[in-house]
């Protein structure tokens, strides 16, 4: 199920969407602190991240999938923000460096082939990101967020499909240990959580943040035809009272 782009913006302009983007921005920076010259893709909802990005990078630009809709962005300078086909992604062959996928994953109706139109457009010492829905963290519990929408994963399935689509995992995170309560007192203690559910190591966390690399070399299995044998027929001569 795939959330509308008008639903997205409302939530992150709300003091939990906030929190959530201050809270998730500090993991994507734990693995990407900058990206200096590099060409930077962001691809489903990313926006509200890649302001990580956008003033240091040679090129940043969003793509949003044409059954949610897309936005501006930025609001106040030249639009770098499109509606795409997330399976044919205007791109040539290894256009960019860094692709960040965020809101896109778990609303895609086939993430497989997405995928693999993600592998298409990663340059060979690119790396790609994605933030996705913890299947265990109370956050999916709740579609009050957009992080209720759509289909959660576990760290193994991430693992799976990624390997699925020709991507090594190189590095894991979490975020959003705090649960999606808009009581003030918990988003101002937020950090606290953040900070003792990463040292407890809990495995609640609202999002999994993982980072992959491209597999350049990967193997192809090899098909070996099975030979199919035609038994070899003896001539038989027709009866001379037969012929005509």
């Amino acid at each position: 199920m795939t959330i509308d782009v008008i639903d997205l913006r409302d939530f992150y302009s709300q003091r939990l969407g906030i929190v959530a983007r201050r809270l998730i921005n500090r993991g994507i920076q734990t693995h990407w602190p900058d990206a200096e010259g590099q060409r930077v893709l962001g691809l489903g909802y990313p926006t509200p991240y890649l302001g990580l990005f956008r003033d240091n990078s040679e090129r940043c630009i969003a793509f949003m999938p044409a059954a949610q809709g897309v936005l501006k962005w930025p609001t106040a300078r030249p639009t770098l923000a499109t509606l795409v086909d997330e399976f044919s992604l205007p791109l040539p062959d290894a256009a960019v460096d860094r692709i960040l996928l965020v809101h896109a994953l778990e609303m895609s109706d086939d993430p497989e082939n997405l995928l693999r139109e993600v592998w298409r457009v990663l340059a060979p010492s690119g790396r790609m990101m994605a933030v996705v829905p913890n299947r265990r963290g109370v956050w999916t519990r709740s579609d009050k967020t957009p992080f209720g929408h759509g289909r959660p994963y576990s760290r193994s399935q991430i693992t799976d499909l990624l390997r699925q689509t020709w991507f090594t995992p190189s590095a894991w995170g979490e975020a959003l240990f705090v649960p999606p309560v808009r009581s003030g007192w918990f988003l101002r203690s937020a950090m606290a959580w953040e900070r003792a559910g990463a040292t407890l190591s809990l495995p609640v966390a609202g999002v999994h943040i993982v980072e992959a690399t491209k597999q350049v070399y990967r193997a192809i299995p090899a098909k070996r035809e099975r030979t199919r044998l035609i038994p070899a027929l003896r001539p038989v001569l027709v009866p001379s009272s037969m012929q005509r």
